[in-house]
């Protein structure tokens, strides 16, 4: 708990002016903590027992959950810096319960037996009395090598931490600034100065611009050192961090597929992420990724091994979708222009005309990226194109469908149908598809639930 006093005790020092009234105060505030969190930890315990874990807290009232060991469906492991000194490790339990946090959660066990913890409780009937068998050999599917750094950089999520740094600092500084004795008027009085020296503002951000492919390649070392996706009898297990250490186990079982991001940097460079579709996984984008920012055709060869190949063309969509893309790209920005033009605001008008000019490549770029198929196991949708995401998920996992149609796409005679997955996000768009296009779609997939509502 340390860690997380050090922001409000040195603004409770800097409140009292480092007097020994300060001092007083966070000697009170430290030891207060750490008698709370040892009388936590004392009242704290843990037990597997009849096919079920208990964990059991007797801090003020007494409170026991209880978690059946079938309805397990991950375990992560994780080591952050402070634990791995001490040889700590936290497990978090991912359950049947969905949503971003995990349903139980063991801080502060040694990482022997967080290991073991993790055997027994996917193991779902080994009683842990009984010794536990050796592992099965693991099947590395890739580690991760030390030249992919490199693409740390073509990833949206690194390449602007420059930036994010500075936002960063400066919401910590309006949040602490009265402690500092700032006030308002010191913001402003600072952003004016700034304004009044545009050659040091220029000169920042150009340091921020070469900054970024740096601080890019260190946050993308940081997050994913020596990844590793390997087999371990009935899981895929994902290992990854350089300060927090952190390995995931995802039971195959329940995994439905799996889903492709690229941004246009990484299509450019021939890049992409991957994430596995897992039902009732909770923080899929982190908890799911089976590999970061890595070459697609690597992408692709550990997708079909580890869940399964899918090598179906997309089938287009109408010439409808793409001009119905065109002018979502580029009308608000011609709108804005004229508005601007006529408000005699010349130069915001100019850029609102260079943007719309834009978009037709961004129109043109996300109508490519449209298509649906299904290969008679597995059906695919992809959309996207700053963010252009496909998605590749077994016929097993759909439970409905929805079709959509605004007056717009009626007009133009498309419809958006949504794969209803219980996994995942939830659902998967093939966007402006035809009317007939849809249909046969669903059609396709499940044709027992469709051919009620199907007329020849």
């Amino acid at each position: 708990m340390l860690p997380s006093l050090l922001v409000p005790l040195a603004g409770v020092l800097v409140a009292g002016g480092f007097s020994p009234r300060s001092f007083i105060w966070a000697a009170f505030g430290v030891a207060g903590s750490v008698l709370y969190a040892v009388v936590r930890w004392a009242t704290f315990s843990y037990t597997i027992t009849g096919g079920r874990l208990e964990l059991s807290r007797a801090f003020i009232g007494r409170s026991t959950r209880v978690i059946p060991l079938e309805r397990i469906r991950g375990v992560d492991v994780t080591t952050p810096f402070l634990h791995r000194l001490l040889g700590l490790a936290v497990l978090k339990l991912d359950t049947g319960a969905g949503g971003d946090k995990q349903e139980g959660e063991l801080d502060g066990i040694t990482v022997e037996e967080a290991e073991r913890l993790r055997a027994v409780l996917l193991s779902r009937h080994t009683p842990v009395a009984q010794e536990q068998p050796a592992a099965p050999q693991d099947h590395v599917f890739l580690r991760v090598p030390m030249a992919w750094l490199r693409y740390g950089p073509l990833s949206g999520a690194y390449l602007f931490t420059p930036f994010a740094l500075v936002a960063g600092a400066v919401g910590l500084a309006f949040q602490w600034g009265g402690e500092l004795g700032l006030d308002e008027d010191d913001a402003v009085a600072a952003g004016e100065w700034l304004w009044g020296h545009p050659l040091l503002l220029v000169g920042a951000a150009i340091v921020l611009v070469v900054l970024m492919p740096f601080l890019a390649t260190a946050m993308y070392a940081v997050f994913n050192w020596n990844f590793v996706l390997f087999g371990r009898g009935d899981h895929l297990v994902a290992e990854r961090g350089l300060v927090n250490r952190r390995v995931v186990s995802l039971e195959r079982r329940r995994i439905r597929g799996y889903e492709i991001a690229e941004s246009p940097l990484e299509r450019r460079a021939r890049v992409a992420r991957l994430w596995a579709v897992v039902t009732g996984l909770g923080d899929s984008q982190t908890r799911g990724q089976l590999l970061p920012v890595a070459p697609r055709a690597a992408v692709d060869d550990i997708a079909a091994e580890a869940v399964g190949p899918f090598s179906e063309a997309l089938r287009p969509h109408p010439p409808a979708a793409r001009r119905r893309r065109l002018f979502r790209a580029i009308a608000p920005w011609v709108v804005l222009a004229l508005v601007m033009y006529a408000l005699g605001y010349a130069l915001i008008g100019v850029a609102a005309t260079v943007l719309a000019v834009a978009g037709i490549a961004l129109g043109l770029d996300r109508y490519r990226s449209l298509g649906h198929t299904y290969d008679g196991t597995r059906l695919s949708v992809r959309s996207g194109s700053l963010r252009r995401a496909q998605a590749v998920v077994e016929r097993r996992a759909v439970v409905g469908w929805t079709i959509e149609q605004s007056w717009f796409q009626r007009r133009a005679g498309l419809v958006t149908v949504i794969a209803g997955v219980g996994a995942g996000s939830g659902g998967y768009k093939a966007i402006d598809a035809g009317e007939t296009q849809a249909a046969a779609f669903a059609a396709e997939v499940t044709p027992d639930w469709m051919a009620p509502f199907l007329k020849r």
